[in-house]
């Protein structure tokens, strides 16, 4: 059996919230200390394919930065058809099969789910994510982007590891059950 994973790793404010109102991720700022990255670099050491959705993919380069995981072979989930742009896959077929697909080739790195909250939701709902590794940012926002949407099965989490950070960020690893 193929050990291949696939794994959210994403940040939230304590009550749930990815983005705040109109996509905005300053809540964020405060997290970005000089040395810290809280075990990011060696995170996507681990990946070969990220999955990402339209929305996410769009906010990042209109914000003026390139995608940051070119270097990996990358889905990005659409409903609209566009090129595909080097290693980056614009897909709109079946996400499961997809996942599948994935899954069942012989990398022995782990596929990157980099968000947003619907492609979370679809991934949940297709009991498709393996673990979730979550930074929980020190701060309440009270409206935005859920994270968690409502919908979708239970699902039993097993805590592998918790660690805490000066910066009060505190990052939780699950694996699915």
């Amino acid at each position: 059996m193929n050990s291949r994973k696939l794994i959210l790793y994403i940040s939230s404010s304590l009550d749930g919230f990815i983005a705040g109102p109109n996509d905005d991720l300053s809540f964020l700022h405060p997290m970005q200390l000089e040395g810290e990255d809280y075990g990011y670099e060696a995170f996507v050491d681990t990946v070969d394919t990220v999955i990402v959705g339209r929305r996410t993919y769009d906010w990042v380069v209109n914000q003026g930065y390139d995608f940051p995981h070119t270097d990996k072979e990358g889905y990005i989930l659409t409903s609209q058809p566009r090129p595909n742009q080097g290693s980056l896959t614009f897909y709109q077929g079946d996400l499961k099969e997809l996942v599948q697909r994935l899954k069942s080739n012989n990398s022995q790195k782990h596929i990157f789910c980099d968000g947003g909250a619907e492609v979370v939701h679809q991934l949940l709902a297709a009991q498709l994510i393996d673990e979730i590794i979550l930074s929980v940012v020190p701060v309440l926002l009270g409206a935005g982007t859920r994270l968690f949407k409502e919908g979708r099965p239970q699902q039993l989490l097993e805590l592998l590891s918790s660690k805490s950070f000066e910066s009060g960020l505190v990052q939780l690893h699950y694996r699915v059950k």
